[in-house]
């Protein structure tokens, strides 16, 4: 017998069981009990309808229902990769692809109204966090590997713009419409989607959405043994290429399929060494390298792992005491070693550029930048990184458009929000830097480093006062998150060398001998191997010392200090910057041989 009447989209409980493992279907799944269709048979049936689809009545034939529990159709985990639709009533659909059919039908009728953002390219996707549905949330860390290794592969591919990782997580679990997230990350597309991992078995769900028009562009499941991962990967990311016409060249094809280990149990631990790499602290930083090692352990040519230690490294100075000096060595060896096994590994061309900014001066940064970037031309943090390098070689207005593609790629990323003042502080558009610092405060106002970098920016405007409150405040953040290790007492170096050292509040609010006094600790401090050569040449040129700067500038040039690299963006030596003496140091740095 029919079930349903006119309108109705009646799904079995086993399709509803595999359909609810989709966040955007579970508002839209009724659960109506049982109806006997055919001999005496009955089935379990759920409604499925929305605003635009479906019937939301109670279907007049179901006086009688025997309803299961609504957390059994939605929680319960489908035991088949093969799911059915049956014809359970009068209008009723028979697959899928018909209700895709029936929201795109409504929006070419106009029932669904337009994005209003007409600049977005069709070739757009952003790919939201995939739910874990492993019982053991220990596994959380597998379904965000998933996550990125999806995105990884997508990013590759030139004809398409995808979102970073971190703006797209912003979104986990949101109940917010997907129309409404796809217009905050500035894309057409959404994949979304749910892990279930299980012993050495793993189950893929995922489905892609036009955001603008509802409509299901295509979905599949995918129930494989851990050592397919790499297959799921690759095929989701050639399928959704297709499905938004994005031509691959040879190299993206290659690129978007390949297997990069053959031991499980090496990826387990990479997956893990880049779950903790993203927290981007200082313990977490840490721990992702003794995952990244052992990862090397179980697979020595696994060139990813070395790319994720070459990054881990690379950052870690930023975020704990560590001394450059020590980490940077680390992250280049490891760069060049992940080459060594593959040359077209994006990210590790990033990182060995990065490296070289922070270690060798940029040589040889911009030839490894421009190949990372053409390798994976969506890799917001190989822009961000660009843009410091082209920053301290004093071209600004690269160097903006480079963080504004940053942005673009991951707008919701805290550190892009604020660094993308960074250029307009080195040009002296202060006013302009100060808005970006402030807009990324109320973006995170926990976020220590925006606090950080305003502060001097109100520096330079004369606002004192406020200037010591922002640096304080940076301070007491970094402290109560525990995200930056600030065991000195003070921001890592880092911090000073993107940003400045407060040179014109403190003379004005420490005393008319506070930075005499710091002279002589600076100097103390490098005699017992703590502090640079550059540390002491920053502060006599606070002093107006000329003399004493550029000596002691000459020295850290000597002993191949890695911060020289910023003397073109920080302030202390804007009255040295007309001496010819100056210039030839600085032609040094830049156009000699690579320091050791």
């Amino acid at each position: 017998m029919d079930c349903g009447d006119v309108g109705h989209i009646l799904l079995s409980h086993r399709l509803a069981q595999d359909l609810s493992q989709f966040k955007h279907w579970r508002p839209h799944l009724h659960d109506l009990g049982e109806c006997e269709v055919k001999h005496g048979m009955r089935l379990g049936l759920v409604n499925l309808f929305t605003s635009e689809i479906g019937n939301s009545d109670r279907p007049s034939k179901l006086d009688h229902p025997t309803a299961a529990a609504p957390s059994e159709v939605v929680q319960k985990a489908a035991a088949s990769r093969k799911s059915a639709w049956y014809w359970v009533g009068t209008g009723a659909v028979v697959v899928l692809a018909l209700v895709a059919a029936i929201f795109f039908l409504r929006a070419r009728a106009g029932r669904l109204p337009a994005n209003s953002t007409a600049n977005i390219p069709e070739k757009s996707i952003a790919v939201l966090p995939l739910e874990n549905l492993s019982q053991d949330p220990e596994n959380a860390y597998f379904a965000d590997g998933v996550h990125e290794e999806i995105l990884t592969r997508l990013a590759k591919i030139g004809e398409l713009k995808v979102i970073s990782r971190t703006s797209a997580a912003k979104f986990r679990a949101s109940p917010e419409t997907l129309r409404a997230i796809a217009e905050k990350l500035g894309v057409a597309n959404i994949l979304e989607g749910s892990v279930q991992k299980r012993g050495n078995s793993v189950r893929v769900n995922v489905q892609l959405i036009n955001a603008r028009s509802d409509v299901h562009l295509w979905a599949e499941t995918y129930d494989r043994s851990l050592t397919d991962v790499f297959q799921i990967e690759s095929d989701i990311a050639k399928a959704i290429a297709n499905k938004l016409k994005a031509k691959l060249t040879g190299l993206e094809e290659e690129a978007i399929t390949t297997q990069p280990t053959q031991n499980s149990e090496a990826h387990q631990l990479y997956l893990k060494g880049r779950y903790f790499w993203n927290k981007r602290t200082s313990d977490g930083l840490k721990t992702a390298i003794d995952y990244f090692k052992q990862a090397i352990e179980k697979d020595p040519a696994y060139g990813p792992a070395y790319a994720g230690l070459a990054d881990a490294y690379a950052v870690l100075p930023n975020y704990s005491q560590t001394p450059g000096k020590e980490a940077y060595p680390k992250a280049e060896a490891a760069a060049l070693k992940a080459l060594e096994i593959n040359d077209s590994l994006a990210e590790a061309h990033i990182s060995l550029a990065n490296v070289r900014v922070w270690h060798r001066w940029g040589k040889e940064a911009d030839s490894e930048f421009k190949r990372g970037l053409q390798l994976n031309p969506n890799y917001s943090t190989g822009h961000q990184w660009y843009s410091i390098y082209l920053s301290v070689l004093g071209r600004n207005e690269e160097a903006i458009a480079e963080m504004e593609k940053a942005r673009e790629l991951d707008p919701f990323s805290i550190i892009i929000a604020t660094e993308l003042g960074c250029p307009y502080l080195y040009s002296k558009q202060y006013d302009r830097a100060i808005e970006y610092f402030s807009k990324a405060i109320e973006m995170d106002p926990d976020f220590p480093f925006a606090h950080f970098a305003l502060a001097e920016g109100l520096d330079r405007k004369g606002r004192y006062t406020e200037a010591l409150e922002a640096h304080d405040k940076a301070i007491e953040l970094a402290r109560r998150g525990r995200a930056f290790d600030l065991a000195g007492g003070d921001a890592p170096r880092a911090w000073y060398a993107l940003t400045g050292p407060l040179q014109n509040t403190y003379a004005a609010l420490g005393g008319p001998n506070y930075w005499q006094r710091r002279l002589e600790s600076t100097k103390q401090s490098y005699e017992q191997g703590t502090t640079t050569a550059t540390a002491v040449a920053e502060i006599y040129a606070i002093l107006d010392d000329n003399e004493q700067t550029l000596a002691w500038l000459e020295k850290a040039f000597r002993e191949a200090d890695d911060f020289l690299v910023f003397v073109n963006i920080q302030p202390e030596f804007e009255n040295l910057r007309s001496r010819s003496n100056y210039h030839a140091l600085v032609q040094k740095i830049f156009a000699g041989p690579a320091q050791k």
